[in-house]
């Protein structure tokens, strides 16, 4: 398994992470297409250990809240230093920088494409109550959310963002075509899938996708996404509002 994977073809999509615990990665990246796409250096991996630029004999990199409360959060100097370091490297200067967390904008399907499209991502991988908002702000951090719930650390969160984006990447799909019809394509939630066998526990697959009548088909599973929209999520069939 690749330690602090970094493949020389600087084209690849880059995916640098601070983390605490760099031995997570790459993880579940590391099977699959993701990590097939990986070995062939389609994409890289880059993981920073934020130990080393802890403080002290103990390598400390969180202290206690200013004002009180329970819990630690993460110093804005150790990773700041962290950071720089990192930023020194010119493969690494361009990229987006990402803290997950869950008071950021939701990670969608539109922003992993538009993600896959650019040189890669910079990733903060938070613990504990957090990081000190200051570094946030003076390394211009963007905040994204993988969902409303909290985690124990930001190291899954890294794993999912970049795995949304990675399967993007021309090249890593077998078939890119399948893409054109996933699920948020369009606005709308995937349509149902059958396989063989043709009757399963009384259970037939809909005629339809067996009449090899490709309109009526396209017909069907267009219906039927937008059923399935309608009934699951409302929200994403709600007329867009803003200034425009």
């Amino acid at each position: 398994m690749p330690d602090r994977t970094r493949h020389e073809n600087h084209t690849a999509w880059q995916a640098t992470v601070v983390t605490l615990f760099p031995e997570m990665f790459p993880g579940p990246l590391g099977h699959s297409l993701s990590g097939q796409a990986l070995e062939s250096g389609l994409w890289s991996l880059d993981c920073i250990a934020l130990r080393e630029f802890g403080l002290g004999r103990h390598r400390q990199v969180d202290d206690t809240p200013a004002g009180g409360g329970a819990g630690m959060v993460m110093r804005a100097d150790v990773i700041a230093a962290a950071v720089d370091q990192a930023l020194t490297k010119q493969s690494t200067s361009n990229l987006p920088r990402i803290y997950l967390s869950p008071r950021g904008t939701p990670l969608t399907q539109l922003a992993a494409k538009e993600l896959a499209a650019g040189p890669g991502v910079f990733l903060l991988a938070g613990r504990f109550e957090g990081v000190d908002e200051r570094v946030l702000e003076a390394r211009d951090f963007r905040e994204i959310s993988i969902g409303d719930y909290v985690l124990s650390g930001g190291e899954l969160a890294a794993m999912v963002l970049i795995d949304a984006c990675v399967r993007l990447i021309p090249g890593v799909l077998g078939a890119d075509a399948s893409l054109n019809q996933e699920s948020f394509e369009g606005g709308l939630l995937e349509y149902p899938q059958y396989t063989r066998p043709r009757d399963w526990e009384g259970r037939p697959i809909p005629e339809v996708l067996l009449s090899g009548d490709h309109g009526r088909i396209a017909q069907w599973r267009e219906m039927r996404a937008r059923e399935m929209t309608k009934t699951r999520r409302p929200d994403l069939l709600a007329p867009k509002t803003g200034k425009k």
